[in-house]
């Protein structure tokens, strides 16, 4: 499965609302009342929606848009594609807030609600040939909050290689490798995982922490395919 280029080093940017006004009402699945901003760290990157919203086979197949599902701690959405900028993907989550992914399915940014992150990775990334990893790896990473105002906080990650999950997405078994990446560093603790196809390396799968306590599960529905595919 071929993707767009990507520079790693991109900042986060931000979406351009008329976009994501219209696609945000036809196309999200489901949205709900915001709730006030938290004192703490992980809370400010809370996507301050409450509604459990999942998808079905029906309603992923009647959207011809590229869909991803949603999971977090205080929010469930189906999200839709709203553009491709520079190789960064903007994944609407609502009216009020924004994902932005890379071509190897990684989040480099959010936005919503007054609140910003953005991760990026330092010099050449694994996830750029993920199928070929065997070996425990590096990933040096630097992440930006606002709140609270933090800049380029480094975060160190080691990819591991495990075994082969059986991984069922709208219905369908899939066999996919699973990766366990440790971060450490800028008050992170914690363990990403990635559910990754043997031979391409596309993740169809993941749980990625946001921040301290923090983390979102994706899984691709409907995966976004460029033009040359």
């Amino acid at each position: 499965m071929a993707h767009a280029e990507v520079s790693r080093a991109a900042p986060l940017v931000g979406w351009r609302s008329l976009g994501l006004r219209a696609i945000a009402s036809l196309l999200v699945l489901g949205l709900a009342a915001c709730t006030s901003a938290s004192r703490s760290t992980s809370d400010s990157f809370r996507l301050l929606f409450n509604r459990q919203v999942e998808a079905t086979p029906a309603q992923v197949a009647a959207n011809r848009y590229p869909q991803i599902q949603l999971r977090a701690p205080d929010m469930s959405a189906v999200m839709v594609l709203g553009y491709v900028d520079d190789g960064q993907q903007s994944w609407y989550a609502g009216k009020e807030a924004v994902f932005q992914l890379d071509r190897d399915g990684l989040v480099t940014g959010t936005s919503g609600n007054g609140r910003q992150f953005s991760m990026r990775i330092l010099g050449d990334s694994p996830f750029d040939h993920l199928a070929a990893v065997t070996t425990a790896v590096q990933v040096q990473r630097q992440y930006d909050a606002t709140p609270p105002y933090a800049v380029s906080v480094p975060v160190s990650g080691t990819l591991t290689r495990r075994g082969t999950d059986k991984v069922e997405i709208l219905g369908r078994p899939m066999q996919l490798v699973r990766f366990e990446e440790r971060l450490e560093g800028g008050g992170m603790s914690a363990t990403n995982l990635y559910w990754a196809d043997a031979t391409t390396g596309f993740v169809w799968k993941s749980r990625q922490h946001l921040a301290p306590g923090y983390a979102v599960e994706l899984t691709q529905l409907k995966p976004y395919r460029p033009a040359q595919d």
